[in-house]
């Protein structure tokens, strides 16, 4: 069983959107720390979005003001809205979890991995 199950991705056109579900145990979703990241090929790893425990969430540049993260306890689930999607947004998309310490946007420091669901946008 995994601790981390991301689903949502798929294919769309820029401008489209989508929203990315990440499916988390008990024990992660309480923790302090969720996030998305993403990876294209042939790129790094990048921070997109993180929730903290307090409610605060942080965003990349990139993605300020057209993604949006959000949080449903009663379902134990991680979201991520995407709208007016480009091209350069297509990766793997990843939920991440730490359960100590304040969010950070750096793959290191996330102890827990979902699978990734693959985003696609064509232009």
């Amino acid at each position: 069983q995994q601790d981390l199950v991301e689903s949502g991705g798929g294919s769309v056109q820029a401008g489209g959107s989508l929203r990315l579900s990440c499916e988390a145990s008990g024990h992660i979703f309480t923790t302090y720390c969720i996030a998305w990241f993403r990876q294209a090929p042939g790129k790094e790893r990048e921070g997109v979005a993180t929730y903290y425990s307090d409610g605060s969430t942080t965003y990349a540049d990139s993605v300020k003001g057209r993604f949006t993260i959000s949080k449903d306890n009663s379902k134990n689930t991680l979201y991520l809205r995407m709208d007016s999607l480009k091209a350069d947004d297509s990766a793997m998309y990843y939920c991440a979890a730490r359960g100590v310490g304040r969010c950070r946007m750096d793959p290191a420091w996330f102890v827990y991995w979902g699978q990734g669901t693959q985003v696609t946008v064509s232009s």
